[in-house]
């Protein structure tokens, strides 16, 4: 990979790193489920009159924004609001690794290697001391057991959309910038209609007449730069190089985002939630690295 695609790479990575601690400061001034209407809006208007449709049947593009889309961050925007750190969200919800591994095996036939296998149960005890540390009360922040299963819905939802976009493209050769603009438009009318059934009309009307110009930047980074630039960079990086040399740069996501929600929103975590990431981070290591290693130690010996 060049140093020029590396640097945009890595820029990509910070914005998806920061997006937890924008997400965070949204919902500071409006409801979850209106943000993320709003968001999807964003991003689906007006780029749908520059981008064309995606060449696949309706039902798999309902489906796919209803998993990862709609699902996931509707999961997630709500376990913000209720108190989860913006960091460890960042960390937490990366289980779609693992949820996305154990999808493909089930529906897919996919195989599970041993390093898969290591990853899912070094990432789950890690998950574990998170979610005690919260119940036992170690923490200044809002993690709670609650939180903790809205994000691992997230996560879930997320995983669902990867095998969702594995189909698709068994089938055809699908632009991502079209996929992600296109799908934008089935989460709208579902989150706007929670928006009004669950936050209330008088709740819509206060968010939207006082309206924030921190909540409008964040909706404008949430849409335009995390989504649309971040992926139209990304998609046209996997295009271009091996998975192997991309992918796994988004193993630093979660880092920025820990970072990130320290430095701006000065979370702090106790050490076993400290302890906790790390063995979270360990198993994503596991997962992406363990067969290369062994591999190589296999040949070499």
């Amino acid at each position: 990979m060049s140093v020029k695609d590396l640097l945009l790479a890595l820029c990509v990575v910070l914005a998806w790193g920061v997006n937890f601690v924008v997400i965070k400061l949204g919902l500071h001034g409006m409801p979850p489920f209106l943000l993320a209407g709003l968001r999807f809006t964003l991003v689906a208007f007006p780029a749908i009159f520059y981008v064309k449709r995606p060449n696949i049947p309706l039902r798999w593009l309902v489906v796919y924004g209803m998993t990862i889309s709609f699902g996931q961050f509707a999961f997630l925007f709500l376990a913000i609001k209720l108190g989860m750190p913006a960091g460890l969200a960042s960390l937490v919800v990366q289980a779609q690794a693992f949820f996305t591994l154990l999808l493909g095996a089930l529906l897919l036939a996919e195989k599970l290697r041993w390093n898969h296998i290591a990853g899912i149960v070094v990432a789950t005890l890690g998950m574990f001391m998170l979610a005690t540390a919260g119940m036992e009360g170690q923490t200044t922040a809002g993690i709670t057991l609650t939180t903790m299963m809205l994000t691992l819905a997230a996560a879930l939802s997320w995983g669902l959309g990867n095998i969702t976009n594995k189909i698709i493209l068994r089938n055809s050769k699908v632009p991502v910038m079209s996929l992600v603009v296109w799908s934008a438009l089935v989460p709208m009318l579902p989150f706007f209609a929670c928006s009004w059934w669950f936050e209330g009309e008088a709740a819509i009307v206060s968010s939207l007449v006082h309206i924030s110009l921190q909540t409008v930047l964040a909706l404008i980074y949430l849409a335009f730069v995390a989504t649309i630039v971040g992926y139209a960079i990304w998609g046209n990086l996997l295009s271009r190089y091996e998975t192997w040399r991309v992918a796994p740069l988004s193993l630093l996501v979660p880092v920025v985002g820990i970072l990130s929600a320290a430095l701006i929103l000065g979370e702090t975590l106790s050490m076993q939630q400290m302890l906790g990431a790390t063995v979270i981070i360990l198993g994503l290591l596991i997962n992406v690295f363990g067969g290369m290693v062994s591999q190589r130690f296999l040949v070499r010996t």
